[in-house]
């Protein structure tokens, strides 16, 4: 095993001075947390992040290392590929440790049975890039840099099977890729540079993270075939999700998106942009709140709902309680049921709020809403239920979903329905129903689940009684 490589990209793809570096990092950081907020997600069991220059894709890629910090890894395993090509299989550096200006990554491949080469040869920005994020948010904790040189089934199912086996309790994945690259530079422009260029390129990136969203490698390769995108990290994601389909325990398996950007949102030039995001894969309850978390949830409701009874305003009333996991943001619904009949139900499935603030105010939508007729007050009797949803799953194959257990999310010719978990569990329903319940919900014939234009989520929640705290 040779002695510390000094990675050759401090001074061009980031400072090549400690101090400046240190300054740039802790800007990135500090980015970070305002994009997308402070509290982090506990639990990763892998993240993807960008790998272009720190200045350009630095302010994604620190979303998916808070992430990654936040899980205490004893070692992190990243997956990258070589852009100047390399063997088809994985490999990996002969070396011991990396050099960055902030000092020695130690390296720790034990336990992987992959060919080390020699640095100069298994050497690229596509893992390199990370290690000043690793160094700061991740201090004296060792990496293990694999390069995958193909996506071929064989390849990939190969590898996956020899890194599960090697991975030890403690250890997390990080894949590295960047998004669409767009520009006559890059050889892609299947659109006209004009005011919609931003708009396309985020819809094709979404189309992108969408895929990779379902877990599954081999849609994941045929939606990449289909919409063309310019994804660099085809190998390594692939990889990955091989991977976490061999992890797959009692615990369903999530993808969330931490974080999304392009260069051109960042310097408003689209003529050579790429896309950077941000992905974190967790099992379910890492998306559920604490006990104390929810308690306050119910209580800002019940405190909304009262506001409303007895003075007539309508108002949320957002919990003080200083507990963090309130301040995350994802799916949440409120629905309201009074003698055993629905009496309101709203949500949202995105992450534009905090649980702190949109529980209260979902709760005031649900006076209102617009299935039932117009309601002036909040009656006594009203029975609270809160739902935190997990990330949304693209489902490929509709004979996988789990009645009782999904919700699903249909979208079909323009036209989209929701359906909460708890639908199917108190009607005892089949697969079949449920996925045509959730046609009709959207306005769709029946069937239309079936169709190939069709897209379907799953989801799960946590179901938050409110009389389960009185």
């Amino acid at each position: 095993m040779n002695a510390t490589f000094a990675t050759p990209y401090a001074g061009t793809w980031y400072p090549g001075s400690a101090s400046r570096l240190e300054q740039l990092l802790e800007e990135l950081i500090e980015t970070s947390e305002q994009r997308i907020g402070a509290p982090v997600l506990p639990g990763a069991l892998a993240v993807v992040a960008p790998h272009a220059g720190l200045e350009y894709s630095g302010r994604v890629a620190a979303a998916a290392w808070r992430h990654a910090a936040a899980a205490r890894p004893s070692r992190v395993v990243m997956l990258g590929f070589l852009h100047a090509g390399g063997p088809a299989g994985v490999v990996m550096p002969r070396i011991s440790a990396y050099e960055t200006p902030l000092g020695r990554v130690p390296v720790d491949a034990s336990g992987f049975d992959f060919p080390a080469l020699p640095p100069d040869v298994a050497c690229d920005h596509s893992l390199e890039i990370q290690l000043p994020l690793a160094q700061k948010l991740l201090p004296g904790v060792p990496v293990a840099p694999l390069y995958a040189g193909s996506a071929a089934e064989r390849v990939r199912k190969e590898a996956a099977q020899k890194i599960a086996s090697a991975l030890r309790p403690g250890d997390a994945l990080l894949a590295s890729t960047d998004l669409t690259h767009y520009g006559r530079r890059f050889g892609f422009t299947p659109f006209p540079l004009d005011g919609e260029t931003a708009s396309n390129l985020h819809a094709l990136d979404r189309e992108v993270i969408e895929a990779a969203s379902s877990l599954d490698p081999v849609f994941f390769l045929a939606e990449l075939r289909r919409n063309g995108s310019t994804t660099c990290g085809v190998a390594p994601v692939s990889l990955l999700l091989e991977i976490l389909g061999l992890l797959q325990g009692e615990e369903e398996i999530f993808q969330a998106q931490l974080d999304y950007m392009t260069t051109g949102d960042l310097n408003g030039d689209y003529s050579l942009s790429v896309g950077y995001a941000a992905l974190g894969y967790f099992r379910e309850s890492s998306f559920y709140l604490s006990e104390a978390a929810q308690r306050e949830l119910v209580r800002s409701v019940e405190a909304t709902l009262e506001q409303v009874r007895e003075r007539g305003v309508e108002r949320p009333v957002e919990s003080e309680a200083e507990i963090e996991e309130l301040d995350r943001r994802g799916g949440v619904f409120v629905s309201l049921h009074r003698q055993g009949e629905l009496f309101g139900c709203i949500g949202r499935i995105g992450d534009e709020d905090s649980y702190r603030a949109a529980a209260p105010e979902l709760a005031l939508s649900a006076l209102h809403d617009p299935r039932f007729p117009t309601r002036l007050t909040a009656p006594e009797d009203l029975e609270i239920e809160i739902s935190i949803l997990t990330p949304f799953k693209r489902l490929v194959h509709p004979e996988r979903f789990r009645a009782g257990e999904h919700g699903g999310y249909l979208e079909c010719w323009g036209r989209r329905g929701l359906l909460l978990p708890q639908v199917g569990r108190e009607r005892r329903a089949t697969r079949e129903w449920f996925l045509e319940a959730l046609a009709h919900k959207a306005g769709l014939p029946a069937g239309a689940w079936r169709n190939p234009e069709a897209r379907l989520w799953v989801f799960r929640a946590q179901v938050i009684a409110a009389e389960a705290f009185r």
